[in-house]
Parts: C-alpha cells; structure tokens; sequence
C-alpha cells in the first residue's frame, strides 16, 4: 500500500504538478494529492470556508437535460455488487426515498446552471449496460486504454451502446482484480472526456475502482482504514460489501462532476482551468455535520450497526457531499440542521 506522511502531503498539496488534465478523486484527505501523466493537481479540502472558494462558471455546457448514465462492467462482477451500484443511480431521481435521500443529495447539484440559466436536470436514469468479463484489454490499464474500452463498448457488433454526446456520461466500472494507472497511490476514481482520435466522439466518462483488494483502507474509507492508523477502527458499511460500498461515494463525487463540468470548462474554482477544483473536491471527506480532516461528520447507523447518510430506494448508502456555491459550504441531506 502506498503511504504518504501527512507532512509531506501537505507539502505536496501547495505544489501542483500539472501535466494534461484528467479529473481524480481520492476519499481519504491527507494522502498524497493527484500527480501524474494525465492528471491534475490535488485533493483539496476548505471545510466550508467561503473565505478562500470562489466557484465561478466559466461558460461550458452543463447537463441540463436528463442524464442518462451508461455503463461498462469491466472483469468479473458479482450480481449483487452490480444491484448495489445500479439502484444507487436509480435514487437520485426517486421520489418517495425516505429522507435523508440520494434525491436531496443531488438537489445540491441541481443548483448549479448554464448560461442561460437552466438548472442541471433532476433526472437520472440508468441506461444500457455493457459487459468485458473478459478483460477485452488486460487486467491492468492506462488512462488511454480506458479509452479504448470506452470505444470497444461503443463500437461493438453486437448491442453496442449508444453515443449521446449531450446528456449522456460513460461509467466504467473495474473490477477487483484490475489495476488502473496511479490506482491507490494517487487517485480512486476520475472523470473527463473521451478523444475523437480514439473514440470517434467527444464523450463525457468517468472511471472507478472497486478497490476491496488492492487498497480499501485508502479507497473504501471509512469502512477500511489505513495500516498506518492501527487505532482506527472501520465503519460497517451498509451493504455488506466493503469495496462496492466504497465505490458509492467515488461514483456520487464523479457523477457529480460530470454533471456540472463534463468537458472541465464550465463550473470550478481556481484561475487555472488545466487544474480547476471542483465541486466535489471541496468536500472530500465530509459526509455529516462538523466532518473535515480525518472526522466523517456525524452519520446515521442502523439496526444492524452499519453506517451510512442516505437512503436510496430500497439501501442505504455512505456518500460525500458536495459544494453549494449559494452558501458557499458544503452541504448533504443528512446536515443537522435541515
């Protein structure tokens, strides 16, 4: 597992070391921040300060018309995992979900606007689906060969998926036992747009990892900790999975993201748009009422003892929340005092 002392991550965070932008997330805040060959710089946390956050709209598309969510199930996924992750996208437009709900979650981001003032949508639908069981491009993968899958899922004889540019987004799920590049060492899951030169369109896509068996104490925290923390004990995650649980709050901080930056020119904060921070990012690790640093914020546990801040259709689920540019901190559905 890749460790990286807090100090020197601190340092790290001041110094963005920028080659070409891809969007990455990380759960746990005070490990090394987002560097590498096609990624931009760092996890950044302001736990609600409005002092130093200006999320601005630089004038990009935003998805105001309902989104469709496609995905791809790269290697080999348990029926119950995909169910998990399925009805999580599901949730975010249900409309009886028991409060507090994915719903209210994404009213945060239905907040955000485009130029004329339309709102991102409030529809969330879940669309066709893919299966690579077979590891069409290996088990370990590049962020171009993420590309390349995207491309083979969308180019296929047989039921391809179908390319909607506009409101549709591309996720695409690695299994267990796949290695994605700087995977754990630096980021859990990152999101930006397809080339014409590999995939024929411009299309926005994100990439997550189910991380249970490379590194779930930096990917699926808090229902892992780190081997650097011994005195830190795991959460219950609310569907027993412990790496598909963790996967929840990457692919909510994704789709998020996509939602309201999906070609990285539209809302961000920060006067570099080769390394914007964006919605999601100003919130990493926050989940409750008084969350920052290495603190959750207070959450909800049920019967059974495991731990979660939302109610989905039928689960329960841990997600983070997200940046409301009205207020200017970071709100949830979950927050005590709504």
């Amino acid at each position: 597992m890749h460790r990286v002392p807090v100090l020197l991550s601190l340092i790290a965070a001041a110094t963005l070391l920028i080659v070409t932008p891809v969007i990455g997330y990380r759960p746990w805040p005070h490990l090394k921040p987002n560097s590498s060959d096609l990624m931009f710089g760092g996890s950044k946390k302001f736990e609600g300060s409005s002092e130093f956050v200006h999320m601005r709209y630089h004038m990009g598309p935003v998805l105001t018309a309902n989104i469709t969510i496609h995905t791809i199930w790269y290697g080999r996924w348990q029926k119950s995992q995909k169910k998990i992750i399925r009805e999580f996208i599901n949730s975010i437009s249900a409309v009886n979900a028991k409060h507090p709900s994915v719903t209210g979650w994404w009213k945060t981001v239905q907040l955000y606007t485009d130029q004329t003032g339309a709102n991102i949508s409030r529809t969330v639908h879940l669309g066709k689906e893919k299966n690579d069981r077979f590891y069409s491009h290996g088990k370990s993968l590049t962020r171009l060969s993420i590309q390349s899958v995207i491309k083979s899922a969308v180019t296929a004889r047989t039921k391809p998926l179908p390319i909607n540019p506009k409101s549709g987004l591309y996720l695409l799920l690695t299994s267990d036992d796949v290695y994605v590049q700087d995977f754990c060492g630096q980021v859990c899951g990152f999101h930006y747009f397809t080339f014409p030169s590999i995939v024929g369109y411009t299309l926005p896509y994100a990439w997550v990892g189910n991380s249970a068996k490379l590194c779930p104490g930096i990917c699926a925290y808090p229902f892992a900790v780190p081997e650097y923390m011994p005195g830190l004990k795991p959460l219950k995650s609310p569907n027993n999975d412990v790496g598909v649980d963790g996967m929840i709050s990457v692919i909510g901080h994704e789709v998020a993201e996509l939602a309201t930056n999906p070609l990285v020119n539209a809302w961000y904060a920060g006067q570099d748009p080769v390394a914007p921070v964006e919605i999601a990012d100003l919130c990493e690790g926050i989940y409750g009422t008084g969350g920052g640093g290495s603190y959750t914020g207070q959450l909800l546990n049920d019967k059974d003892g495991a731990t979660y801040n939302m109610n989905g259709i039928r689960r329960r689920y841990l997600v983070q929340w997200v940046w409301n540019h009205i207020v200017s901190y970071c709100t949830g559905p979950n927050a005590l005092d709504q």
